[in-house]
């Protein structure tokens, strides 16, 4: 059986029914993500005694309690100020080193660097702490920006070389070749014609590095104090030996998570062309 589409086209059931298909799809693996996410300003909105009901309340009054007292009982912004200073930092330091690593690796087929940066990457980031720890202790540089930003190009760096080494390759051979010839030096080639030709996937590399520094915990966990602290660790002073905060707990996840959704969402479908998207398309 064929249905008509508005212009009059038949339509075959099978079509319909794997668009169908998709959308649930699609449905069934947004929904569990999304109720996380609700049920964490859910909780940031009730009190101790509603968050630990039983069954859950989904109708109550909220309050805003939870989220004065995470900025007012808790040095909340400067963990803010601290998290902006060591992700910034951190992404900028791998694009000035990643750029031009990732397009002698690009144009040199270095294959085996790339895959040694992708393994130093698909590493657990515990195997790096206990030599990080020794190291900055020698150096005296525990509880520092300098220190958080050299341990965070584990997790910034791979990704900008890995995204931007596929760029490189789409650039083609020959309008590097036509700059040099037109007497370009190598570095005026790279900065004038290989990155301006790469700036999705560059937007796409500085915006995934910026995100993952961010929701990096176990490094600022064992390689910070009080002062350089940042937001993931925050949440620890709502986590006590008597009760956990729940509340407070929520708010402070709340208030870490919402910045970067709303990049994600802003950003969404210039990370989708960064990622699919060749150089000449760009």
């Amino acid at each position: 059986m064929e249905l008509l589409t508005p212009v009059g086209r038949p339509r075959p059931t099978r079509k319909m029914l794997a668009d169908v298909a998709y959308y649930i799809g699609v449905v069934a693996i947004c929904v569990p993500f999304v109720f996380v996410f609700y049920w964490m300003v859910l909780g940031g909105l009730k009190t101790q005694v509603q968050n630990t009901a039983s069954p859950p309340l989904f109708l109550f009054t909220p309050t805003f309690e939870n989220f004065r007292k995470v900025f007012v009982a808790n040095q909340f912004l400067k963990y803010i100020e601290n998290s902006i200073v060591v992700s910034g930092g951190a992404t900028l330091l791998a694009l000035a080193l990643g750029l031009p690593a990732a397009h002698a690796i690009a144009r040199y087929r270095q294959r085996g660097v790339a895959l040694g940066i992708l393994v130093a990457r698909m590493a657990p980031h515990l195997s790096y702490v206990v030599p990080f720890f020794i190291l900055f202790q020698k150096l005296g540089w525990i509880d520092t920006y300098a220190c958080m930003i050299l341990t965070h190009l584990v997790i910034t760096l791979p990704i900008v070389v890995w995204i931007m080494i596929g760029a490189f390759e789409d650039v083609p051979l020959e309008l590097e070749e036509a700059a040099r010839i037109d007497g370009c030096s190598r570095w005026r080639v790279f900065t004038r014609i290989s990155l301006p030709v790469c700036r999705t996937s560059l937007a796409t590399a500085t915006i995934l590095g910026f995100i993952f520094s961010w929701n990096n915990f176990i490094f600022a966990l064992i390689l910070t104090g009080p002062e350089r602290r940042t937001l993931p660790v925050a949440v620890f002073n709502f986590i006590s030996g008597d009760e956990i905060d729940w509340g407070g707990l929520s708010a402070a996840a709340t208030m870490i998570t919402l910045p970067i959704l709303l990049l994600i969402l802003l950003v969404q479908r210039h990370i989708v062309q960064g990622m699919t998207a060749g150089g000449l398309k760009e």
